[in-house]
């Protein structure tokens, strides 16, 4: 069943505020310690835009999945660049960008087009082997999303973040089906609750309720053992579905997530 949109929002006039905090995820909940988690927690001011003008949609994944967790786009650039690919690609669909045989590069929004986009790019060039996510605010259809990991994972492509990239949203769970996953120093990774067509957050429902369960298991099929799955699944439900907290290339390395290149 086609996805069908059922809420809009989108961010004009971001306001951003960087304060530093320091945690550890432990499993169960969020603790101080010694060895801490740092970040910087980002502050958004939004204005709402009418439906037809709005980049930003939550959608509804389809009959039996009203309440699979959907993730809204979310924007934290103080100032927007102009982003394009590193050079001029060999092709192009939607959002990939084949630069090089073996390199494609990802600027933009995962939607439901995404997943066959990518499948028809790889059958058309099979030498892929690596994404980099340059500029990817999230997604406007979650379970495309997890379609879309499933294929990097399954196709064995290793993802990276550049210098200066910034992905955020659903874009970070994309970024973990990576088979190495690294990262420039200045890499961006900001992260969030999700939100379901209700409303509803994950801290509305227990902690072995399904929808979170759905989440955990993705983690672990991405690679991640259960306890570092449980620690990232609490760090990004820490945060409200409204606002976002950005992890640099090192936190994301002391979780175990990514490694650290350049």
């Amino acid at each position: 069943m086609a996805a069908a949109p059922i809420a809009a929002q989108a961010a004009e006039g971001t306001v951003r505020l960087t304060t530093a905090t320091a945690m550890i995820i432990d499993t169960g909940g969020i603790a101080s310690d010694d060895q801490s988690l740092s970040w910087s927690e980002t502050v958004e001011e939004t204005v709402l835009l009418p439906d037809d003008e709005s980049p930003a949609m939550l959608y509804d994944a389809g009959e039996g999945t009203s309440r699979f967790a959907v993730t809204a786009v979310t924007s934290v650039r103080e100032d927007p660049l102009d982003f394009g690919p590193s050079r001029t690609p060999i092709a192009r669909l939607g959002p990939f960008y084949l630069v090089t045989p073996d390199t494609i590069e990802m600027i933009g929004t995962v939607d439901s087009d995404s997943p066959y986009q990518l499948a028809r790019l790889m059958a058309t060039h099979p030498g892929v082997r690596r994404l980099v996510m340059v500029e990817c605010p999230g997604s406007i259809d979650e379970a495309a999303n997890h379609m879309l990991a499933r294929q990097v994972r399954q196709a064995g492509l290793e993802t990276h973040v550049p210098r200066g990239g910034s992905i955020r949203s659903g874009a970070v769970d994309l970024f973990l089906a990576g088979i190495r996953r690294t990262a420039d120093q200045s890499a961006e990774f900001g992260v969030h609750s999700w939100r379901d067509d209700d409303g509803m957050q994950a801290h509305d429902f227990a902690a072995n309720d399904p929808v979170n369960l759905e989440y955990i298991n993705y983690y672990r099929e991405m690679g991640l053992s259960d306890r570092t799955a449980r620690q990232f699944y609490a760090l990004t439900n820490s945060v409200p579905f409204e606002s976002v907290r950005t992890l640099t290339a090192a936190d994301m390395a002391r979780l175990g997530l990514a490694e650290v290149s350049g």
